[in-house]
């Protein structure tokens, strides 16, 4: 009943044209504002569902560290217990360190590198290997190690791939771990590996990383036979990662670190996560400054309505029903705007999906056109903050209608 009244009076021609125009401008801000919301949350959602993927296909579902430093020694039969865990579906591992990589054939070129050994396994735990767009993924053997570069660390380094032009043969050179000489020198190793390939996947990686053979790593490094950096884990489908977490966690002991895909990247997500409602919080302060379009709109209203509110009262309206039908016109004022808000930016995302028409300038990233990902949430969100938006604004000129004085002339 309440809502019938609003909408004959939202309907009703006014007195003054004023009082029109306000309403439809106010609807019109809470369009606008709501509509941009849904698009730019949308517009994250797309980001942050590509950046993910991008990382996912470097990182993996669970990494087990060293608690402190940076090795950590495994047992064959602690192996063996990751192994037999019904959610894991494959592991490897990795001795990791930071290296200098050069290249004597093109002018000594150089560059600093993060020198990852992987086993065979890797490729099942890791898209790496899908991603490697030029030559092909091999690591090699100890003896002859091959390594895949980041796709700016190969040039960087000046490396052809051109089976035409031959094998590009580096230098590796790395610390080893157990040196006690007093010769700085005799604290690294050289060793020379064949470039065999390279991975595009995105600009923190392609610049950092180059993939070798673990126990050429191992070797240069000197370290002992059950020594590594990290065992990487793929689990099954289904299986849930916090529950996984746990159970290694509890399976490994204190001396080490189990993370998540997310805790790998914590910073990473916690940022993304904080521009997203930073965002909307900006466009949540132009639905709050609507609100005070809607204060004058409906206090007009009241000021128009006084002798129907007599009316009512005379018939035996009570104060909280008058108060109950100036706040649904100041909620249907505020539905209008936020469905028609919340409509267009559907259109706007689903056409985008179809067409990708609104294009990302520069040409320099992954992909030319903005993503987009609608989020039931976010529109769950978007429509509970426009909703108490207007049920605050309409508060006050409801308050002043129901407290008005019984007078009929």
């Amino acid at each position: 009943m309440y809502l019938k009244f609003a909408w004959r009076y939202f309907k009703a021609k006014k007195s003054a044209n004023a009082i029109n125009i306000i309403a439809w401008v106010t609807a019109g801000v809470i369009a606008f504002a709501t509509c941009c919301q849904i698009l730019v949350l949308s517009v994250f959602n797309g980001f942050e569902g590509l950046v993910k993927s991008l990382y996912a296909s470097f990182y993996t579902d669970i990494k087990i560290v060293p608690a402190t430093g940076k090795t950590f020694f495994l047992t064959p039969a602690q192996l063996a217990q990751i192994k037999q865990q019904p959610f894991v579906q494959n592991f490897s591992l990795i001795a990791e360190e930071k290296a200098l990589l050069q290249n004597s054939d093109a002018g000594d070129a150089q560059t600093v590198i993060y020198l990852k050994g992987v086993d065979s396994n890797y490729s099942k735990v890791c898209g790496v290997a899908a991603k490697t767009n030029k030559g092909i993924f091999n690591t090699g053997t100890v003896d002859e190690p091959g390594i895949v570069l980041g796709a700016s660390i190969q040039y960087a380094v000046d490396v052809s791939l051109n089976p035409a032009l031959g094998t590009a043969n580096l230098t590796v050179v790395l610390p080893k771990k157990y040196s006690s000489g007093s010769d700085p020198l005799q604290s690294l190793s050289e060793g020379n590996v064949a470039a065999t390939g390279a991975f595009t996947i995105q600009q923190d990686f392609d610049n950092k990383y180059a993939i070798t053979n673990i126990d050429f790593v191992k070797q240069q490094m000197g370290l002992k036979p059950d020594e590594y950096s990290a065992v990487e884990l793929k689990l099954n489908d289904k299986a849930d990662v916090t529950l996984a977490k746990e159970k290694l966690t509890a399976l490994m002991g204190k001396n080490y670190k189990v993370q998540t895909l997310y805790e790998q990247n914590m910073s990473l997500y916690n940022t993304m996560k904080m521009e997203k409602w930073i965002i909307y919080a900006v466009f949540t302060l132009i639905l709050i400054v609507s609100a005070f379009t809607m204060v004058s709109a409906l206090t007009m209203l009241v000021l128009e309505k006084q002798k129907d509110i007599s009316v009512l009262q005379s018939m035996g309206a009570s104060q909280s029903s008058i108060l109950k039908i100036f706040l649904s016109e100041g909620l249907l004022l505020g539905g209008i705007g936020a469905a028609t808000g919340i409509a267009l930016a559907v259109i706007i995302c689903l056409l985008q999906l179809k067409f990708k028409f609104i294009k990302i300038g520069g040409g320099s990233f992954l992909i030319d056109y903005f993503p987009v990902q609608l989020i039931v949430t976010d529109f769950l969100l978007v429509t509970a903050t426009a909703a108490f938006i207007a049920f605050i604004a309409s508060w006050y000129p409801a308050r002043k209608a129901a407290a008005q004085a019984f007078e009929l002339r």
